[in-house]
This record gives structure tokens, sequence and C-alpha cells, in this order.
């Protein structure tokens, strides 16, 4: 069974019945050659002591879908890529609203990808295959969705779906799924594009979107499972219960400028609710509590029109930035809102220490890496570190996408450069203020970015036509509340772009809304970016190293280089630098200071320039015949100085020893160089 949808210039094809038949619903779906198998399967009963949805979302990556091996030594796919994280992730978060609430049987869903044309991104594909896989099992699910994506052409036209190579070409990529209905999720990175622009392409993407929900929809009732009919979980006994004389304390309880004293009401109230109960009767009464701390949010935000810092809805919290926080570092920052705290710290390197790349993406490698680390002590709690999860990643990731269309080109500044965003504190918004952190410490470090990046997290309570739009939201707004939107930018524009709904959806303009009071937060925030470190350092740390740059012809790539290395090697441990080589004849030359890097490039300039009758060198005898030295001009161009022309006035010498020994620099003058390339020399007195 075959279903095509339109989507700009190319379809989306779905076909299913022939592939992976036990699974719940199996899709193989395509973009251009691009080809994922998606599959969903529930388990058969709940999970047992389940409070939450049990869905997992993974993406399985096949090298061979790309016609490549995997690189190193174990010829097998390892742990996922960051690129399958995120992916995994992209498709997880339209999907996960959209189940019945209190379900708790297990649903996995899989994306393997069979197929990488290297000219189409796999994640929208991931993404429709999935929702079309949940929409043929038997799993119940309030879908399908849609996903496309959109990015814009130099003339401002808008592109759906489009290739890596019109991406590269693009001001913005933006990534956006929905229900038929409205918009659940968007993912964007943007070259400082205006608001405007963004809500007029999320409103192209909302018309693409509800057309390929409404086909798959019809696909489905045709050629899909009959669903699991789901019993509507029983009422909570506790929570009327409870109501009468706990809702108003517990909205007293949860009003506070301080996150510690609201937990601390909040824990009094739970154990005054649990002494003296059943054990039988604890979950309940803990559900019972949770559903009302809820009420009382929502009903503090939209009835009472209040928050519970009692801030104005577009206010952000006191806010500190300081640069050049710790010592050697190359760059650091410190960005502070709240009970939110980031430490950024810059390190820069050499380009030979950019990542390479091992994926099924024509990306092979990167200069500028963003990590974001969450250590459990940042919320007071304990845990075990087993490295980063994939929050971690995504967020990290977010930063990253932010920060990138300010970064200079390699040309203008040739660093390979590496961001660690630790999160000391965490009260919400733990990912925009890395992107604060991180531009201070970027400026601290010297780095010439194009312009200062904010960010900041808008959130939203809404029920019927009646919502709040929440500015610089924290911990318990984002978790109680229907909406984390998070936004980064310049003062000229946005540079990234991340949505996630806890409800159906919202519409394009209540986006608008939400991006306009967002633009005046980060205003804000650039305002106190600004007050700190106006512009970036004129000068990189004394203790980052210093790169220079040279140009030589590329047929002299091979004689810098050497055989099996050698040469190159021999001038890194002579000077004590790092020598990168571009297939273009661009070296980018780094040592720990200038005058280690200067002396290297004098080297390398001495040693690939022509060779023309007249120039002098200063060279080592590096061998010795019968009749003459032969002479190293440069390393890897020997030059033969002849026994004639040792001695001043051409006097005879019996023996070249008498005169020269092997490792002794002398001072020569070229005398010529013939076709073959062969020098001769004459000695120059001092």
């Amino acid at each position: 069974m075959r279903l095509e949808i339109p989507v700009g210039e190319r379809p989306i094809v779905l076909e299913t019945g022939k592939l992976a038949k036990q699974a719940g619903g199996a899709v193989q779906a395509r973009l251009g050659d691009t080809t994922l198998l998606s599959t969903a399967t529930r388990s058969a009963q709940p999970r047992a002591g389940a409070t939450f949805l049990p869905l997992s979302v993974d993406i399985e990556e096949r090298m061979s879908s790309a016609g490549k091996i995997p690189g190193g030594f174990i010829k097998r796919e390892g742990r996922p890529s960051e690129r399958a994280i995120l992916t995994a992730r992209l498709t997880d978060r339209p999907l996960r609203p959209l189940f019945p609430k209190g379900y708790h049987n297990e649903i996995q869903v899989i994306g393997t990808v069979l197929v990488a044309d290297q000219e189409t991104p796999y994640d929208t594909v991931s993404m429709v295959g999935a929702s079309a896989a949940l929409a043929l099992s038997d799993i119940p699910f309030a879908g399908p969705i849609g996903a496309v994506r959109v990015g814009r052409t130099l003339d401002g036209e808008f592109i759906l779906n489009p290739t890596y190579g019109q991406i590269d070409e693009s001001d913005l990529d933006l990534v956006v799924a929905g229900t038929k209905e409205a918009i659940t999720m968007v993912e964007a990175g943007a070259n400082e594009v205006p608001e405007d622009v963004i809500v007029e392409a999320l409103q192209v993407a909302q018309e693409v979107i509800s057309a390929q929900a409404e086909a798959i929809e019809r696909w489905a009732a045709e050629y899909g499972k009959e669903k699991q009919q789901v019993e509507a979980a029983d009422e909570n006994p506790f929570v009327e219960e409870l109501r009468g004389g706990y809702l108003a304390r517990i909205k007293e309880s949860i009003v506070s400028t301080d996150r510690r004293a609201r937990n601390t009401a909040l824990d009094e109230i739970r154990e005054e609710l649990l002494e003296g109960r059943e054990e039988t009767e604890v979950p309940l009464i803990l559900g019972a509590l949770s559903t009302l701390e809820k009420e009382a949010f929502r009903e503090l935000l939209l009835k009472d029109r209040k928050r519970t810092d009692l801030r104005g809805f577009d206010e952000i919290r006191p806010t500190t930035a300081e640069a050049g926080v710790l010592p050697r570092v190359h760059g650091t920052g410190l960005f502070t809102r709240g009970e939110t705290q980031v430490l950024s710290s810059l390190a820069l390197a050499d380009l030979g220490l950019a990542q390479r790349l091992d994926t099924l993406e024509p990306q092979t490698g990167k200069r500028y890496m963003h990590h974001y680390n969450f250590p459990p002590y940042s919320t007071g709690e304990t845990a075990f570190l087993r490295g980063p999860k994939r929050r971690e990643i995504g967020h990290g990731a977010l930063a990253e996408r932010a920060l990138v269309p300010v970064i200079p080109s390699e040309e203008e500044f040739p660093y390979a450069l590496r961001i660690i965003s630790e999160v000391l504190e965490s009260n919400g918004s733990s990912s925009m203020a890395s992107v604060c952190g991180s531009t201070l410490a970027l400026m601290d470090g010297g780095v010439p970015i194009k312009a200062p990046v904010a960010g900041v997290a808008m959130g939203l309570v809404k029920e019927g036509g009646e919502y709040v739009i929440m500015t610089d939201i924290q911990g318990l707004e984002d978790h109680l509340g229907d909406m984390d939107f998070k936004v980064a930018g310049t003062r000229d524009g946005i540079t990234a772009l991340q949505m996630d709904m806890k409800i159906t959806g919202v519409s394009a303009e209540l986006l608008q809304e939400a991006l306009g009071q967002a633009r005046e937060g980060r205003m804000e925030i650039l305002d106190i970016i600004h007050e700190t470190i106006p512009e970036p350092r004129a000068e990189v740390s004394d203790y980052a190293p210093r790169v220079e740059v040279l140009q030589i012809p590329t047929e002299k790539i091979g004689l810098l280089i050497g055989p099996g290395g050698k040469t190159i090697n021999a001038l890194q441990d002579e000077y004590g630098v790092n020598i990168s080589v571009e297939d273009s004849g661009t070296v980018y030359v780094a040592g720990i200071d200038g005058v280690s890097a200067k002396g290297a490039v004098s080297a390398i300039t001495a040693m690939t320039k022509d060779v023309e009758s007249g120039d002098i060198y200063t060279g080592k005898v590096v061998k010795i015949t019968n009749f003459g030295a032969f002479v190293e001009l440069t390393p890897g161009r020997d030059g033969l100085l002849h026994i004639s022309r040792l001695a001043p006035g051409r006097q005879r010498v019996e023996r070249v020893e008498d005169v020269v020994s092997e490792g002794d620099a002398v001072k020569v003058r070229v005398l010529d160089v013939d076709k073959q390339n062969r020098i001769s020399l004459e000695k120059v007195e001092d």
C-alpha cells in the first residue's frame, strides 16, 4: 500500500505491508532517495507501577545507507551519533503529547535509516514515518502529525524540504511539526532572521503539515489496525476531597521568589497529608497533590493574573553577567538569571583539532563545538555521573546553533573553538543562559563575533480562549505550563528557535505574540551583556595559541609534508608548533607564542618559495663527497657547494673535510638552478 504526499517540488512517499509485518505499525518513508523504516510497537500490558508515559524513540543509523564503512578499528555502528540523538528527540517531541492521559503501555518507535542520499536530511522523514507508523498501528494516538523543513532563498522565497545544498545557501533552517489543527513543535536555526519572517514561514509550514496529517489519517483509516480501547482512568477520589481544604493553601505555597521556600512549604503539606495514611493510599494522595498543584498554578495565572514569583508576565528575573572570571582559560563568561547560573569556558586551538565527523551526512567536520553539562548539584540533588544524556546533547546543540551565525570564518579567525557550558544552578532556562554565558566567553576570548547573542525562554498557559504568555520562565512554569518556547538571537534577528507544546497546539498568531514579547526580553539581556563587555577583546588570551596563516603553491604541499611526513614533523619539533595544511595550499601554523609561530612561517616561506640565482641562505651541511658538500637550504631542498667554490677567490682545496664538516652551518649564494632543478652554490664569507 502506497501513499504519495506532495510537498513543494518533491513528494514524501509512504509504503506499508511489505517490511516488518510483525511490528505494531511499519512504514517505509522516502523523500528523494533518503529512506527510513519507521516502526511503532506497544507492549501487551501496562508497565507495572508506571506513573508516566513509557515512550521511547530511537534512530538507528546504518553507514551502508550512505555507502560507507565506519571509521576506526571497530567496523560496526556503536553508540548513536549526535545527529541520531537529535533526530530521536525531534521525532519524540511532537508525538509525546498525543497519547491518552494515563496510558502506561510501553511504546517503542524505531527509525532505521536505510538510504541516506547525501542530498536530503532524514529528520523530517523520520517524523512523518513515525507518525504514519503510529497511525497504522493499534496504539491509541491523537495524531497523526505532519512535519516539514522550511528554507529561504536569497530572493526571500520559501523552500519546502530543501536539500543540504539549498540549506547551506539559506538564511533559515526551520523544522515544524504539528497536527492538522495546529503547530506542536518548532526547531530552527537562522542567520539573524526577523520575527515577522519566522511567523510567515510558520504559516507556510502549518498549511503543509495540515495536508500531510489529513492524508495520513485517510490512509490509516483504510489500511490501519483497529485501535486499542483504553478505559478512562478512574477519578482520583482524593482530588475532590482535598480541593476544598488545600487548594488555597497550595496556591499560597507556590507564590514565592525562593524556590527552596516554595519546595519546603509544599513538603510540609505533603507530610501532613501522608501522616497516618495506609500504604495503598500514598500514591493516590501524591497524585491528587500533583493535580491540585497544577490547578493552583493555572488559577493563579489565568484568574489572579499573577506569577509564582510575583514578576510581571514580560519581566525577566534579576540578571548579572561577568567576563574573565577564571585565570588562564582562554575566555570565560558567568551568566546568572534568578536561580539559574551558567559558567561558559572557551578553548582555542589550531584547526587541526577541529572535530571530524564520520556520519551519514555530507558534513565531514566542524570547527565550533558547544558542549553543555547539567550536573546534579545544579538542582541540589545527587545522581551518578554517566556522561551526557540526550537532554544535555540537545541543549548543547541548541546553544551551538544559536551562536554559529556569529562565529567568524576561518579566514578571519583561523582557530578551532570549543565552549563548555557548565550549569551551576538551575531553575529554568539553562540552555538560554548557556547562550548568554557563551557570548561572554567568546568576547572575553578575543573572538571577533559578528554580534552578541542572547536567549530567553517563554512560557504559555492556555485554557479555551484565555491565555498568558510569560517571559523568562522558571522551572515550575516550565513543568506546569503548556509551552516551552526558547528564542535566541542578536539585535537584528533570530539565530535559533525551539518550541515544545504539551497541549495539542497553538496558532501562528499566538506564536507571533510570543516572539514579539521574547524580542523585548532579548534586548534587555543584550543591554546587560553590552554593559559587561561592549566588544570582543582586541587580542586572544596570552595563554591561547597564536595562529599564523600563509598560502603556498599547491604543487609545494608535498615538499612541505615530506616523505612520510618527515619534513613537516621536523618543523613542528624544531619550532614547537602545530602545522595544518589544506588541499588549497592554505597553511595554518599554531604556536604557544607569536615568536615560535612566526619562525615556523619564515621557514615554510623560505622552503616553498622558488629558489633563484643570487638568493643567499645559511644552510646546514648534510653530506660530504670528494667533489663537494651538499647543503640543505630549507627542509627538503639541497644544493651542491662544489669543492672549487669552498674557498675565497676559488683557491684550490685538497679535501672538502679541510673546510667543512657534516652539521656545519655555512652561508651560501645560489649560482644557478638548472632544468632538472639542481642547485649550484658558492660559499659566502660572513
